[in-house]
C-alpha cells in the first residue's frame, strides 16, 4: 500500500478519535463537571495518538512536515463538518463549503511540486 494512502487512512482514524474527543463532550456531558469531560477527553485522544503518531512517521519519509500539516488539516475539516451536523445537530452553512475549498487549494498548492 502507498506510503501516501498509509498515512490518509490513519490520519483519518486518527482525526475521528480527535474529533470526539474535542467536541464529543458537548452533547454527551452538558451537565457533568469540567473534569469529567477533560479527563474522557484525554482518554479518547490517547487513541488519536496511537494513529497519528505512525501516520507523521510513515508520511515523513516521503513528505514534508508542512505537507503532513496541511493534509491533515484537510482531513481534520473532512471529519468535522459530517461530525458537526449529524453527531452535534449544528445547522448547515456555505460557508463550510468555501472553507473547505480553501483547504483543498492549500493541499493542492503544497504538494503541486511533489
Amino acid at each position: 500500500m502507498p506510503k501516501l494512502l498509509q498515512t490518509i487512512i490513519l490520519l483519518v482514524c486518527s482525526n475521528c478519535f480527535m474529533t470526539f474527543a474535542w467536541y464529543g463532550h458537548l452533547r454527551n456531558l452538558k451537565g457533568k463537571p469540567l473534569l469529567v469531560a477533560v479527563v474522557l477527553s484525554w482518554a479518547i485522544a490517547f487513541f488519536e495518538y496511537l494513529l497519528q503518531v505512525p501516520a507523521n512517521r510513515i508520511g515523513a519519509s516521503q513528505y514534508s512536515v508542512a505537507q503532513l500539516k496541511i493534509l491533515q488539516e484537510c482531513i481534520s475539516l473532512s471529519v468535522f463538518v459530517p461530525f458537526s451536523l449529524l453527531y452535534l445537530r449544528e445547522r448547515w452553512s456555505w460557508n463550510f463549503l468555501w472553507a473547505s475549498l480553501c483547504i483543498m487549494g492549500a493541499v493542492f498548492f503544497v504538494f503541486r511540486d511533489h
